[in-house]
């Protein structure tokens, strides 16, 4: 590990631990507020390491940085001393094992998809589905996946470049705020989804990149990546507009390819009879195809 690339983990480190200890009230935390005035409005130092069971000098030192050597029992209590969700405690960890010579994990390969795999996307011809890598690069879609996110694909930010990447799509093309009603919410996770695979992948250097060309060409990106949030992708309820066939609200599962790191497929299922699945099998009527697009 290098001397730049230790101080930015030891970096990171800090800004996760202190926004998360900032946002944390003592009244959610359970502790009693005297009177006087507080400096801070979340816990002091002090108090995180009350509620952690530890020294303040050890939370200190954990705060600033070093994590190396912190066991799974520390771990544990400064999650739940600090409350964190189950994608923040893994992201700890990340950061954790990232802080030891042995916690490095190599760089998953991404670019390559398996036949089998392909095959099965394409016999998913009334459900659009889609296989992307950590850096939210779409590597392969079926027919209606292609279809549903035209106005992706269609963006001139891929005209000279490739792959697809909707992370790039909602921060650097200003029509990303028509495909996404709900656009705040997709701005936020986009970036929460890629706090999360830094932790998961931090030597992926085109992750990296992406990042770096996303915090300098984007205010709103860089707004939101300042915040340290992060979130895991595994189902929901996506709502977008589609330029033909209008609004639509499609559940949607992720689900990670275990056979190939860093690969996940993510498959929209709407209702059957609902005005989501009328709409995509318009979309479908409309496409006259159901090869494989990649």
């Amino acid at each position: 590990m290098s001397d730049s690339e230790r101080h930015e983990r030891t970096d990171e480190v800090r800004k996760f631990l202190s926004t998360r200890r900032a946002r944390l009230t003592p009244q959610r935390a359970g502790l009693p507020v005297f009177g006087g005035h507080r400096r801070v409005t979340g816990l002091r130092r002090e108090e995180v390491a009350l509620l952690a069971g530890m020294s303040i000098d050890y939370y200190i030192r954990l705060e600033r940085g070093n994590l190396r050597g912190a066991s799974d029992s520390v771990l544990d209590s400064l999650s739940r001393a600090l409350q964190l969700d189950e994608a923040e405690r893994a992201y700890l960890y990340d950061l954790a094992r990232a802080a030891t010579a042995s916690g490095h994990r190599p760089t998953a390969a991404t670019g390559r998809i398996r036949p089998v795999v392909l095959r099965m996307l394409d016999a998913m011809t009334d459900l659009p589905a889609y296989i992307r890598n950590g850096r939210y690069d779409i590597l392969a879609a079926n027919a209606l996946g292609r279809a549903l996110y035209a106005p992706v694909y269609d963006s001139p930010l891929f005209a000279q470049r490739g792959p697809v990447n909707t992370a790039r799509f909602v921060f650097l093309d200003p029509g990303s705020a028509d495909f996404w009603p709900e656009w705040e919410k997709a701005a936020d996770d986009s970036v929460a989804f890629l706090r999360t695979e830094t932790g998961r992948s931090p030597q992926d250097r085109g992750l990296m990149e992406l990042i770096g060309e996303l915090s300098t060409k984007s205010d709103e990106f860089a707004r939101r990546w300042a915040r340290h949030d992060v979130k895991f992708q595994r189902s929901g309820v996506k709502r977008l507009h589609h330029p033909l066939v209008g609004d639509l609200a499609l559940p949607y599962e992720a689900l990670d390819l275990a056979a190939d790191p860093g690969l996940r497929i993510t498959i929209y299922s709407p209702e059957p009879d609902s005005s989501a699945r009328q709409a995509l099998d318009l979309l479908a009527g409309w496409t006259g195809s159901t090869a494989l697009a990649r």
